[in-house]
């Protein structure tokens, strides 16, 4: 290499490190990859208010649905490495959406410089609460005599939603109609409206709705019992295995964001998942937080394609595919 490109070479890394020491001097865009009002998008804007907090600049969140999330996921994974605009990933964009879709928009593994775990949430199997069940058995036995004429919702073909709702059809034995929406939130509404009989969703979302008793909860679809929701059992205590259909969340930056402003976005989010206020508005939707050891980018890189492997297997064997 020559003197004047070691010189130059030597200032652009002076420069990045400046700027990741400066890191944020204006607004930085928290994309959500599914439609307002949902799990993910609750839990965006809870964090998105203390994050401005802890780096003095506001993080405005802007919703792009579509694609099961990949659309704004991928919109995220093209933008620039400047550290001004991350996505809010997680389980169904980083690791369901690289099995389920035949040509997905992004590489979970290779697109992005991952931040931080930062929630672990359950999932639910709800009901329309006029549905004529109480359990999961009734259910089950309920699910197989009106297959033909039952519909469940989604977030859109690819969602989290989706697949668990595929899992549990192969699990009873059903073909159940799929009804994808543009979210999570416009789903709950036909539930609640009852134009749809059942969603597995996200326990955020799910457990005010069950607590006001607009919907009906029949069954965790994890391996644990949910929090808040301890009085239901899960369906592999009630005799259908293989249900894990838990859901995690993350931050995630374009590859080639600094090394720094990602060490600080993952710091500040530590930060801000320690605030008492944020345990508790957390515990209050029945969401988890994982332990500390698991809330470093290096975990997140690791774990991302450990999950894509995790979930390549049922996907695979259900049959789902999205286009």
């Amino acid at each position: 290499m020559s003197r004047t490109a070691a010189v130059f070479a030597c200032a652009l890394a002076l420069s990045a490190a400046a700027h990741a020491q400066n890191w944020p001097t204006r607004p930085v865009t928290m994309v959500v990859p599914f439609a307002a009002g949902g799990p993910v998008d609750t839990m965006g804007r809870i964090m998105a208010a203390r994050l401005s907090e802890l780096l003095g600049q506001q993080v405005v969140v802007e919703n792009i649905g579509g694609a099961g999330g990949m659309t704004g996921t991928a919109r995220v994974a093209k933008a620039a490495p400047d550290g001004y605009t991350m996505v809010l990933s997680g389980s169904a964009v980083l690791a369901i959406n690289q099995t389920i879709y035949k040509k997905p928009l992004y590489n979970a593994v290779t697109d992005f410089e991952h931040v931080a775990m930062f929630s672990d949430s359950a999932r639910v199997l709800i009901t329309r609460k006029d549905l004529p069940v109480s359990t999961l058995a009734e259910f089950v036995a309920y699910a197989k005599a009106n297959q033909s004429r039952m519909q469940y919702g989604s977030a859109g073909g690819g969602s989290g939603m989706h697949v668990c709702a595929v899992l549990l059809d192969a699990a009873m034995g059903t073909r159940i109609t799929h009804v994808p929406y543009r979210g999570a939130g416009p789903a709950m509404q036909d539930l609640i409206a009852g134009r749809i009989d059942y969603i597995a969703e996200q326990i955020s979302t799910a457990l005010p709705q069950v607590q006001a008793g607009t919907v009906k909860a029949i069954a965790t679809l994890g391996l644990d019992r949910a929090p808040g929701l301890e009085h239901r059992a899960t369906a592999q205590e009630l005799g259908l295995s293989g249900l894990d259909c838990g859901s995690w969340g993350s931050f995630s930056f374009p590859k080639g964001t600094p090394g720094a402003v990602v060490q600080r976005l993952a710091e500040v989010t530590n930060e801000a998942v320690e605030t008492p206020a944020v345990r508790e508005r957390f515990k209050s939707l029945g969401v988890t937080i994982p332990a500390r050891e698991r809330r470093t980018p290096e975990f997140l890189t690791r774990f991302v394609p450990s999950e894509i492997e995790r979930w390549a297997g049922p996907i695979k064997a259900s049959g789902a595919s999205a286009d």
